[in-house]
């Protein structure tokens, strides 16, 4: 009777002996976070200061996100070749680096050093998110797998929400670059060229700082990861062969057809969350105060990512997607065409439904892979990143216009997220499962 108890009993989400490493990589879920959300409202912070276009500005995210897309599939074929320990290392160390090197890049005041620094700063992300999710796999049995990747995934919002809340709290109301007159307008464009420099000088230090900061807290994790002894847990078996894999991959319909799906919802993601702070600034309402419309957004999107697991065990994970990409097309479509504080609230609503937009798009696109194929398949899907930093530039380059027909171009520019979610919607039509 023992026996068949013992048998019955779900097995844990983390066994002891693998605790202590599953604590120490979680962690590292909310360092990425954190860089990836306190990034965003640096792009109208640069536009103001360093009196950019908004498509100049927003190279900021072509920088980030770029990175993702050079180093996403060096990082898988390390790791098949080395170990998942090397991967934590050497992300954690380009990440302290890229983090660091914010100190010339506010001494020399170049915008271009500033992105090169970001570039930098995501190659350590990109190794990170390609290393982390399989090693938390890994840490025990195969069919507590999911919900331990589940906990370890909760960690990323709240390092996002830190993120958002020290450029909120921090940043952003430290920016003289940022002060308003009576009216509402930012009087930095008509200050002498002494005035700017001196508050130049002030605002680039106040942008450095929390990345200096994050940078001390990864360079922290390195060691104690270095010191720690990590399970030997490396892939099983043979070396991939990549040109297979690629074949394979490449002849898989619905997974070429998700990498292609997640490269625009990525975009649809960094667009809505880096652009509100001009929608917002087109109302009036100044930067400090707007972003936390985007700490709003984020809750949103945390609270929503529950509520989708919760109705994923009535609906297929496909359909459910295919619904929610509707509902943020309808969001969007009040956003573009709704002037005023209404169209304001309808770009918040939209991350409700963007919050299980990329696990699904992701579980769906590795559904029908190889096993042996699904490290390189993942690495394409981190690789599709790339999307956050294409299509930002472009938005930027239609609110530059000032206005676009009747409507405000920061309104009218967020035609670009509709064409991504109507993408992600066919992607979740197409990928119901066939009922026989």
């Amino acid at each position: 009777m023992r026996h068949i108890s013992s048998d019955k009993k779900r097995s844990p989400i983390v066994e002891k002996k693998y605790l202590v490493p599953f604590i120490l990589v979680t962690t590292l879920f909310a360092l990425w976070g954190f860089a990836n959300d306190i990034t965003n409202p640096m792009v109208a912070a640069f536009q103001t200061l360093m009196e950019l276009s908004a498509a100049k500005a927003s190279m900021v995210q072509f920088a980030f996100y770029g990175g993702y897309a050079t180093m996403a599939i060096p990082a898988a074929l390390m790791i098949r070749k080395y170990s998942y320990k090397t991967g934590l290392l050497l992300g954690l160390g380009l990440y302290a680096v890229g983090a660091f090197l914010f100190i010339p890049a506010a001494k020399f005041q170049q915008f271009s050093f500033f992105c090169i620094s970001l570039y930098v700063l995501t190659f350590g992300l990109a190794f990170l998110e390609t290393t982390a999710n399989p090693f938390i796999l890994s840490l025990g049995k195969k069919d507590s797998a999911t919900r331990r990747l589940n906990l370890a995934q909760a960690f990323n919002p709240i390092g996002s929400l830190s993120g958002m809340a020290v450029a909120s709290l921090v940043v952003l109301p430290s920016l003289l670059s940022d002060t308003r007159d009576e009216s509402g307008s930012i009087i930095y464009p008509m200050l002498d060229s002494a005035s700017k420099a001196d508050i130049r000088i002030h605002d680039l230090a106040v942008i450095r700082d929390p990345y200096v900061a994050i940078g001390l807290v990864v360079l922290i994790m390195f060691v104690v990861i270095l010191l720690t002894k990590m399970p030997n847990r490396e892939h099983a078996g043979k070396p991939v062969d990549v040109k297979r894999s690629l074949g394979r991959l490449w002849h898989n319909r619905l997974y070429r057809f998700g990498v292609f799906t997640q490269m625009f919802y990525v975009a649809a993601q960094i667009m809505v969350w880096t652009f509100i702070i001009q929608y917002a600034d087109n109302l009036g309402i100044d930067k400090a105060t707007a972003q936390n419309y985007n700490i709003l957004a984020m809750s949103l999107a945390l609270t929503f990512r529950f509520v989708g697991t919760f109705l994923m065990r009535y609906l297929c994970a496909a359909r459910l997607l295919a619904i929610f990409g509707i509902c943020a097309s309808v969001c969007t479509l009040g956003a573009i065409f709704i002037v005023g504080y209404a169209g304001l609230i309808f770009l918040v609503l939209i991350s409700a439904f963007m919050s299980i937009m990329f696990p699904s798009i992701y579980g769906i696109s590795l559904d029908k892979v190889h096993e042996r194929d699904t490290s390189l398949g993942s690495a394409f899907l981190v690789m599709a990143i790339v999307g956050g930093a294409l299509m930002p530039p472009i938005q930027g380059c239609i609110i530059d216009m000032g206005s676009v027909m009747w409507l405000p171009s920061v309104n009218a520019s967020f035609v670009l997220p509709l064409l991504c979610f109507v993408i992600v919607t066919i992607f979740g039509f197409v990928s119901v499962p066939d009922r026989k």
